[in-house]
């Protein structure tokens, strides 16, 4: 399973990190290295606790050629 991360810039350093097809599935780290091998086990973790199917996210998707 591929999933989308949206990784931010913490105000104090390092990185913060959240699951938009995951809710509440979030995960910090100082290095990007590091905000992944997090957001992996925050995924691990939250699939784990009964969570076992994503859910979509709200919206529509549209992809525009300019």
């Amino acid at each position: 399973m591929n999933i989308k991360a949206i990784i931010h810039e913490a105000e104090e350093g390092g990185f913060w990190a959240e699951i938009p097809a995951l809710p509440g599935c979030v995960s910090q780290g100082e290095t990007l290295d590091e905000i992944r091998s997090n957001l992996q086990e925050a995924v691990e973790g939250w699939l784990l606790a009964g969570n076992d199917a994503p859910t979509e996210e709200p919206g529509t998707v549209l992809e525009l050629a300019v």
